[in-house]
């Protein structure tokens, strides 16, 4: 398990500060959230999908718009991701860019409908399956300075060692490495002289404020594999349910590291590694009205996640002195490395439930506009695990984050066989106390030309969003975190392709 994670935990449970590290209840957040999905003709009209129907992306959108289909369709869709990440830390800037090639959709809709002289309220239906990648992980960013920073890492070794024997230091994740490679060191001397047993307090040799950088690269991604069926009752009610099966991996590395001028350690660095994989279920629920024929209203209710998570995660600290000679132990210290053993553990993770409703106007055949509403209570997530105490963790997102409303809306306009599409979203920041605005923005557009028996779409889609980061937590006498604070301006652009085929 995360070690330093957990030490975070707690300390966060007595700070009203916000914190980005690396942690259980940070994965609450990082696996409850999912990006736009679907294919290019939904993603270009802003991913609004409750109430339009009709498309092979209804099988994790809402079910019911698979009563909509007369005719079997398959489709498949391409896309490629640009993660354009600038940061900023001590009035200095660095920026990223990552890009990865998907394969957003792929889906199967089989259409039965009935004749239009049958009798009967149910007009048929038609069922489906899809693979979608519903989340992205993969980006680099970090930060570095010219200036020496606020404060180090030694700070929080030295706040979270206090009250820990000696003899078991060691097993005190991060801190016991610091311990290990000499960067902290037991007072073992009472103020008369006298040699203290096993002695719980500790100091530094190292004074003094450090240059700091860190880099932290993430791979990975979220796909969700989708059976449904959508019913036709007489044109107007439209009601479906899809079973969903979540698969996620995750991969993390940090390398976080600190310079001193003029003191016997010149530099230290430590290296942090995770691996996370998981499996999920979850089950989506919808219905569709026609009130009138140039109207839907749509109504949707996706379940939470019910996750099986698995972890591996390790680290390693190296410190390099100038052959500084340490007298309390009779030795001089050159290259100093630690590593800590290699922790598995398994978890359960149980994602907040989904609300939505949606609205679509049909402007003849000549184009629709369309606009989804839904809710989400991030502070709602919950961890379980029979490996290590999920208490901490739990405390933290009920005290962290909070529930959120998120906007879409979009227009199609149709010109004979072509389609122009364009679209905003807005997500609502989950934090629930945040100096600054972390809700995402999106913008999208696309184009789309429909022949007989097939349909070709393209969308490009921009989401913006700013987040914060702390390496390290260390706080003051009024409990003020003076870690180092990043601020993370995040830029993603995806281009999407989708080729349908009816039959």
């Amino acid at each position: 398990m995360r070690l330093f994670s957990l030490l975070c935990c707690l300390i966060l449970l007595s700070s009203s500060s916000l914190i980005a590290q690396s942690g259980y209840f940070e994965d609450a957040l990082r696996f409850s959230r999912t990006s736009p999905v679907g294919t290019a003709r939904i993603l270009g009209v802003g991913g609004t999908q409750w109430s339009l129907g009709g498309d092979v992306t209804s099988l994790t959108g809402n079910p019911a718009g698979l009563g909509f289909f007369q005719s079997s369709e398959a489709s498949i869709s391409l896309g490629l991701d640009n993660w354009g990440i600038d940061t900023e830390y001590l009035n200095q800037s660095k920026s990223f860019s990552t890009s990865k090639f998907s394969l957003p959709n792929l889906s199967f809709v089989g259409a039965n409908p009935k004749g239009p002289l049958e009798r009967g309220a149910f007009k048929g239906g038609a069922w489906g399956f899809s693979i979608q990648r519903i989340a992205n992980f993969s980006s680099e960013f970090g930060y570095y300075s010219d200036v020496p920073g606020q404060s180090s890492i030694l700070d929080f070794y030295l706040d979270d060692s206090f009250g820990v024997a000696e003899s078991q230091i060691e097993s005190r994740g991060l801190t016991g490495l610091a311990y290990q490679t000499y960067q902290i060191n037991p007072i073992t001397k009472n103020p008369d002289g006298s040699t203290i047993s096993n002695p719980k307090s500790y100091d530094s040799f190292v004074l003094g404020l450090p240059f700091q950088d860190e880099n932290i690269s993430q791979q990975g991604s979220a796909s969700q594999l989708n059976f449904g069926y959508g019913a036709n009752f007489n044109h107007k009610l439209f009601v479906g349910g899809s079973l969903g099966i979540r698969s996620l991996e995750f991969t993390s590395e940090k390398v976080y590291n600190e310079e001193f001028a003029d003191q016997p350690l010149i530099n230290s660095s430590l290296n942090e590694r995770l691996f996370i994989n998981g499996t999920g279920v979850n089950l989506n629920l919808g219905l569709i009205y026609k009130p009138i024929d140039y109207v839907n209203l749509g109504f949707v209710l996706q379940t939470p996640t019910w996750y099986a998570m698995n972890e591996e995660y390790e680290a390693n600290m190296t410190a390099n002195y100038d052959n500084y000679f340490f007298k309390e132990e009779n030795i001089t210290l050159g290259t100093e490395s630690a590593a800590s053993d290699i922790f598995l553990s398994n978890y359960g993770l149980y994602t907040p439930l989904k609300v939505g409703a949606g609205a679509t106007f049909f402007f003849g055949k000549y184009g629709f506009l369309s606009a989804d509403i839904d809710w989400m209570d991030y502070s709602a997530a919950r961890i379980s695990s029979r490996d290590f105490n999920e208490g901490p963790d739990n405390q933290v997102i009920q005290n962290t984050y909070t529930s959120t409303f998120n906007y879409r809306l979009g227009g199609e306009a149709k010109i004979n066989q072509f389609r122009l599409r364009g679209g905003y979203g807005y997500m609502g920041s989950p934090f629930l106390n945040s100096s600054s605005d972390q809700g995402t923005q999106s913008l999208s557009g696309g184009i789309g030309y429909k022949f007989k028996s097939a349909s070709f779409d393209f969308s490009l889609v921009n989401q913006q969003y700013t987040s914060l980061y702390r390496s390290y937590q260390v706080l003051d006498q009024n409990g003020f975190n003076y870690g180092p604070l990043t601020q993370v301006k995040h830029s993603i652009t995806s281009g999407i392709i989708t080729v349908g085929v009816n039959f």
